[in-house]
């Protein structure tokens, strides 16, 4: 008996290890359970990394063309037959002391002025961080025009261009980050018992409509949440993934009963031009619905009526009317009715 108990502690033990690993296995595969880190941090450090590195390279420069204005030391002297062909050569380019001024201005105290800002936390240096790398990518191009095609300012030019998408990505990822919503100000949602606001959303955009559609109609609010991971870069590619196949997606067990409501207003992102999954599920599983109100966020331009069918089809019922909404990173640019 003493081992047959053994043997079964060790069936546990094992089986529960086995389903550990299995789970460890399905976070690494989709991301599910991980914590993201900022991604408003990873691109800032990266913009960091290029205005430091093009703007120290630039300054760089520009003082061995101070130090030896005719480039001959420094191997430099090649480039004075190009810049001697373009207008006020014989003012500006009898030397490289202007290209060195030009040089030092446009991409050398630029960058270092930006990745000062950068550093101590100001927007304004994520802004101009990503301009300047627009301004290197012109600057290369301007080269390309005067001097024959060679590897380094092609470089240069790709340098350029990662840190545009740097500063870019930057921009974007602090306004998704610092979108807010705070349910407190909607203090009469909740007030109606006929009516419920139905939404799921990802970055909060779809959530802050929910809100003001509860507080216009007094509705009480059921948010939809997928037992897959939706947030981050990793849960974007997940949730872009069942976007494309037109997927379900598993969302948590609800215990709401539709037929209590006279009304019930669904509000929805959209995916890869379709309806998003968890919505999807949600209206597949859906019934006792009276009466349906739609609203859709959506940020490419178009009203999107084929998530309006889809949403129709699958509660059975025609909705009284439907909403598109065009949101950009937390801006609201327009609202339609269709």
């Amino acid at each position: 008996m003493h081992g047959c108990a053994i043997c079964a502690n060790e069936h546990k033990f094992y089986r529960a290890r086995h389903t550990q690993i299995l789970k460890k296995s399905r976070y690494r595969s989709i991301g599910v359970g991980m914590k993201d880190k900022s991604r408003f941090k990873k691109a800032k450090n990266a913009l960091v990394f290029w205005t430091i590195f093009i703007g120290a390279g630039a300054i760089f420069g520009a003082l061995m063309m101070f130090i030896d204005p005719n480039g001959e030391r420094t191997g430099m002297a090649g480039l004075l037959p190009g810049l001697r062909k373009l207008p006020f050569a014989d003012v500006l380019f009898q030397n490289l002391v202007f290209s060195g001024i030009a040089l030092l201005i446009v991409n050398g105290l630029s960058n270092a002025i930006a990745s000062v800002l950068i550093l101590k936390n100001k927007h304004a240096g994520v802004v101009l961080g990503g301009v300047f790398g627009v301004m290197l990518m012109l600057w290369i191009c301007i080269q390309f025009f005067i001097f024959p095609f060679n590897a380094l300012s092609f470089s240069y030019f790709l340098f350029g261009l990662f840190q545009a998408i740097a500063g870019y990505a930057a921009c974007v990822f602090y306004k998704q980050e610092n979108f807010r919503v705070s349910p407190e100000e909607y203090d009469n949602a909740g007030k109606n018992e006929k009516v419920l606001v139905v939404y799921f959303s990802r970055m909060g955009y779809v959530k802050k409509l929910a809100y003001e559609k509860a507080q216009s109609t007094g509705g009480k609010l059921l948010e939809i949440k997928s037992t897959e991971r939706t947030e981050g870069t990793l849960g974007f590619l997940w949730c872009g993934r069942f976007g494309m196949h037109r997927w379900d997606m598993p969302i948590e067990p609800t215990e709401t009963d539709l037929s209590h409501y006279d009304k019930v207003i669904v509000c929805t992102p959209v995916w890869v031009f379709s309806l998003a999954a968890p919505v999807r599920t949600f209206c597949r599983a859906a019934t006792g619905v009276k009466k349906a109100e739609f609203v859709i966020c959506h940020y490419a331009a178009g009203k999107f009526e084929n998530v309006a069918k889809e949403m129709s089809e699958l509660l059975k019922i025609e909705p009284e009317s439907v909403e598109t909404v065009v949101c950009r990173t937390g801006k609201y640019v327009s609202t339609k009715k269709i």
